[in-house]
């Protein structure tokens, strides 16, 4: 017999990712202690992105300023057309 029949039993009983492969169905992998992912899936330490996702201020598209800009321009439209159309 192989020497770790005696830990087999934890590990099926332990809880199962969450994830789900490309195929469709449910990874079979354990989930890392205290996470519900796996550790190919997001649960190995320092897995995840970036605190405050620094990423999403890139190009300021969505920054407070930007989608204020855009409201105001989206005002002004609507302002200007109706002029426009007071003209014909």
């Amino acid at each position: 017999m192989s020497g770790h029949s005696g830990t087999i039993g934890p590990m099926l009983a332990s809880p199962r990712c969450g994830a789900k492969t490309r195929s469709g169905g449910a990874c079979r992998a354990p989930a890392v202690h205290g996470r519900t992912r796996c550790r190919m899936h997001g649960g190995a330490k320092g897995s995840g992105a970036p605190r405050a996702n620094r990423n999403a201020r890139k190009h300021g598209l969505f920054s407070r300023d930007a989608i204020e800009e855009r409201r105001q321009m989206r005002v002004l439209l609507v302002e200007v057309r109706k002029v426009l159309e007071g003209m014909k």
